[in-house]
């Protein structure tokens, strides 16, 4: 896209009020639904699955487990005591894993 450096630069005003003529112009227009964006743009901001984490630091304080809570022997998620569904040889399962 070429700019002309030579013409009249808009004041704040200006664009407001451009802004405003070019949606209240943009209300009918139905072919403004459709996004224009470029793929490789869009890409740029997403990381992907296996990316090189060695260098983040996490700033979570890990708690052991307390006195209440106990650790599912099939999800190994740790849960409140209240979650405790069965007792299987010694085995503590939660209830979403039942």
């Amino acid at each position: 896209m070429a700019t002309d450096y030579d013409s009249p630069r808009k004041t704040d005003e200006d664009i407001n009020e451009d802004s405003l003529q070019e949606l209240q112009s943009r209300r009918g227009d139905k072919s403004t639904g459709t996004i224009d964006a470029d793929p490789d743009e869009v890409a740029e901001g997403m990381e992907l699955p296996g990316a090189d984490l060695s260098g983040e630091e996490l700033a979570v304080r890990v708690l052991p487990r307390q006195a209440d809570e106990f650790t599912c022997s099939s999800c190994f998620l740790v849960h409140h005591r209240s979650q405790l569904a069965v007792q299987r040889k010694g085995q503590l399962v939660c209830k979403e894993c039942v």
